[in-house]
């Protein structure tokens, strides 16, 4: 079966590790060790399934994400390097109280509440099965996080925060990348936002200035060629020193706003 994964190596050494608790050094100088019968039929099984694209971090049932251990499952998005623009964003604002908007597995609020113990975190979702998960994250890293089953806002207490983050839908319902790269075996909900991909970002934007201090911060992820329209929506809703930020790919990644009445 020809699949085309990129790492495929690295991915296959990664399964076998995961199926007999190996480390990966532990795999290579243990190579010449037969497997059980056993073993073997359980590897070809997940390698099988990763063929038919099923994205590896959903076979080892985890993903690290700066440097965390999370757990993830079909009902959470996969956390991706390019969201850690938006937590270093957090950071450099040195916030005090934090909303994570859709948390999924948590990977956005325990990252910031790693970095900063005495953070004030707060984290939402409207998936059940995510934030049972982002819970179990967060008992299993030992941080503490205020969690919420909510839609966006709908549940939140009416508490003011420094800053809101949210890495939320942003793809366009027709985007032909929606059947590629195991997309198609993510929680949709958590991928596509309407017509243009802004639907969810329009109502984060809208709302948020009523959860927001007297210049608080807004940090939004979103797609390479959202940016302009982000800053745009920003600045009709208040927002002021409006910038983007780059992931490391160096596309604009993250918009932030600080809000003024």
């Amino acid at each position: 079966m020809q699949a085309n994964i990129e790492s495929a190596s690295l991915e296959a050494s990664l399964l076998l590790s995961h199926l007999i608790n190996y480390s990966r050094i532990k795999l290579i100088s243990h190579d010449d060790e037969e497997l059980t019968d056993s073993t073997v039929s359980s590897y070809l099984t997940l390698v099988d399934k990763r063929c038919e694209g099923v994205p590896c971090a959903y076979l080892l049932g985890y993903r690290e994400f700066w440097g965390l251990t999370l757990k993830v499952s079909p009902d959470t998005l996969i956390p991706r390097p390019d969201t850690e623009t938006l937590v270093q964003g957090a950071l450099d604002l040195n916030p005090k109280k934090v909303l994570d908007l859709g948390t999924g597995t948590g990977a956005i609020i325990l990252s910031l509440k790693s970095e900063i113990p005495s953070l004030d975190a707060y984290a939402c979702d409207f998936s059940k099965g995510a934030l049972e998960v982002a819970k179990e994250n967060a008992a299993n890293l030992n941080l503490d996080v205020h969690f919420f089953e909510s839609s966006w806002f709908e549940n939140i207490p009416k508490i003011k925060f420094d800053v809101i983050v949210s890495n939320p839908p942003y793809i366009e319902e027709h985007d032909p990348h929606l059947n590629k790269n195991g997309l198609n075996f993510e929680p949709i909900t958590a991928l596509v936002s309407g017509e243009d991909g802004l639907d969810d970002i329009r109502e984060i934007i809208k709302t948020a200035p009523s959860f927001l201090e007297e210049g608080g911060h807004l940090l939004l992820e979103h797609g390479y060629n959202q940016d302009e329209k982000v800053r745009q929506l920003l600045s009709e809703h208040g927002f002021v020193d409006i910038k983007t930020l780059y992931d490391l790919g160096g596309n604009p990644r993250v918009s932030q706003g600080r809000f003024e009445n």
